[in-house]
């Protein structure tokens, strides 16, 4: 089957199973979102819904973030992963946003050349704050893309190309969450039976079911 075939086929059965794509990062406008997409790597979304309730009490805006103390970040954010330098980054961000005007504007290059902002998280950014089409690619959307043969990239990058190569952008901001919300109530990295996957079943190469099955 043609990459172009699965991807229509996964669509139909994302779409069937996801009609809603809530964002999972809890905020209140794209400053916000911002902030808990940068805690939010190689950290739990549910356990950064659980500290940004305490930032956002006293750093709802770049102006009050950058009026706090690195050490009162980080106290903050603690149960957070790398919290020193997601609070010595949050804290430059927001000097940086407000250097700039004060505002977290749909702007690549400005998204891209904040403290602790890559590509993915500005992608995030652009496709759930501002409804710009992307497709950000984390390590789940990286290895499901690769389970179901969709993209055989060795980096994010290329993978992010390939899926926007069979995805119509339409879909992008609503298809890379579904196939987050995919991997991790359907489609677990480790211990997974892809024969019997809604998805796996048919997309994965029979050569990739036996590797995984060891």
């Amino acid at each position: 089957m043609k990459r172009i075939d699965k991807a229509k086929k996964i669509g139909e059965i994302l779409d069937d199973l996801y009609p809603e794509t809530p964002i999972p990062l809890e905020h209140n406008d794209p400053y916000t979102l911002l902030v808990a997409v940068m805690l939010s790597a190689q950290t739990t979304d549910k356990k950064v819904n659980e500290v940004t309730p305490a930032l956002f009490s006293v750093a709802p805006n770049p102006y009050a973030m950058a009026s706090l103390e690195v050490d009162d970040i980080k106290e903050i954010i603690r149960e957070i992963g790398l919290s020193p330098t997601k609070a010595k980054n949050l804290k430059k961000m927001a000097e940086q946003i407000i250097s700039n005007g004060g505002e977290v504007i749909p702007d690549w290059d400005f998204l891209e050349s904040l403290a602790g902002v890559g590509h993915k998280t500005a992608s995030v950014v652009m496709a759930q704050a501002f409804d710009i089409p992307a497709f950000p690619v984390d390590t789940h959307i990286h290895r499901l893309a690769s389970r179901w043969g969709l993209s055989n990239g060795k980096n994010v990058e290329k993978t992010e190309k390939d899926l926007k190569a069979v995805f119509s952008k339409e879909t992008w901001n609503a298809r890379h969450l579904q196939i987050i919300f995919f991997g991790r109530e359907h489609c677990p990295a480790r211990f997974h039976d892809l024969e019997n996957c809604l998805i796996c079943s048919w997309a994965a190469t029979k050569k990739r079911i036996q590797e995984e099955k060891k």
